[in-house]
């Protein structure tokens, strides 16, 4: 065992000296391997990042949020609806919720008004995300003013600005009581946007779905699972759209490889042949050309990582948020907590190391077999 491992230490420093006697061709080769390992990898992280805390986000959403349709169209929530919701067995606690989007034509972007059941903002104050309040440039203290669609002028003081760590999901987020809310959207006493419930037992939680729909044909359920889905779905989509335009460059990364596997340089035939000729065997031959590509493709392999690792949970994934994050003006600045998949690690290693370190056996298999005189006079 000793003697197999001193042998592969006297291949790899033999191999390192080969490297480097090319190096301008090889780190050619490992910029261009660890750029295609970095675009893939950033997207796998990014999209993997996106879906652990969308998951982490609505764990402690409601477990069904019941909408009410009116010729297939989301409507208001009708008093004595919540009544006949609390007659279903199973259902544990029942909530109505009030909120609504608004537009802003100051900085041409959409908020969300909504109520908080618990420690509303007093009458005429609200609380702010912290995405909104920076393109308003607004402070605790501040007034704003909003144009109801009616057209009346509502002025609020800002007594909070949300922190910074839930921007995720609260950057265009404006929180005022009851009585504001619908005095600015002119909501109907008793009526509410929809229905938030909690389930007695998770396991039965389609089953009171399907109750529920039965007892008001108009309804819609909605359920946690469901919602879930469709981010995963939507994070999905986006990562095929980015990893559809990478493949011109896995195409050409292909290319290289191929070309690789196509032959060997004059200067290389000649190296395997004087190494034929002074005693070397076809066995060691092929290690150290093997050895070769398994240290540049595991360079660069482990440089485009560790790039793609920076690029994501470091700087914010500069170059694929917009792609990937899904907010057409306000932007939320937060840092993803790191969700690594091992699965996503060994796919993106299978396809990226292992062809290219089988691509160069085909030649070397070929030059080592051949007669040294043959190789050297080719």
């Amino acid at each position: 065992m000793t003697h197999w491992i001193a042998r592969q230490r006297y291949l790899i420093d033999f191999t390192l000296a080969a490297l480097a006697r090319r190096k301008v061709r090889n780190i050619g080769l490992l910029l261009v391997f660890s750029l295609l390992v970095f675009a893939i990898a950033s997207v796998m992280l990014f999209t993997s990042a996106l879906r652990a805390e969308a998951a982490r986000v609505l764990a402690a959403s409601p477990e069904v949020i019941l909408q009410r349709l009116v010729a297939g169209r989301h409507d208001l929530i009708p008093p004595g609806y919540i009544e006949r919701i609390g007659r279903v067995r199973g259902v544990q606690r029942i909530e109505g919720r009030l909120w609504g989007y608004y537009y802003d034509p100051v900085v041409k972007a959409n908020y969300t008004f909504q109520v908080l059941a618990d420690n509303p903002p007093a009458p005429g104050s609200i609380v702010v995300g912290a995405g909104l309040a920076r393109f308003r440039g607004v402070r605790p203290g501040n007034t704003l003013s909003f144009r109801s669609y009616a057209g009346r002028l509502f002025s609020f003081t800002v007594t909070e600005v949300l922190p910074a760590s839930a921007e995720l999901v609260s950057s265009d987020l404006v929180l005022l009581s009851e009585a504001d809310f619908r005095a600015f959207f002119d909501y109907p006493a008793g009526h509410y946007t929809d229905i938030a419930l909690s389930v007695a037992n998770p396991l039965e939680t389609r089953t009171v779905a399907t109750k529920l729909s039965t007892l008001l044909p108009d309804s819609r359920p909605i359920l946690r699972d469901e919602v879930l889905r469709t981010y995963a779905s939507i994070f999905d989509w986006r990562e095929g759209i980015v990893l559809t335009l990478l493949s011109a460059a896995l195409l050409a990364f292909g290319i290289l490889a191929w070309d690789k596997a196509s032959g060997l340089s004059a200067e290389e035939r000649r190296e395997i042949g004087i190494l034929k000729a002074i005693g070397w065997e076809t066995g060691d031959v092929i290690r150290m050309k093997l050895w070769e590509g398994l240290l540049v493709a595991l360079s660069a392999f482990l440089t485009g990582y560790l790039a793609a690792y920076l690029h994501v949970f470091h700087f914010s994934a500069a170059f694929l948020a917009p792609v990937l994050k899904g907010w057409a003006v306000l932007y939320p600045r937060y840092t993803l907590t790191p969700a690594i998949d091992g699965l996503q690690i060994a796919t993106l290693f299978l396809f990226t190391v292992f062809p290219y370190a089988v691509a160069v056996l085909v030649p070397i298999w070929r030059a080592a077999i051949t007669d040294p005189d043959a190789v050297m006079r080719a």
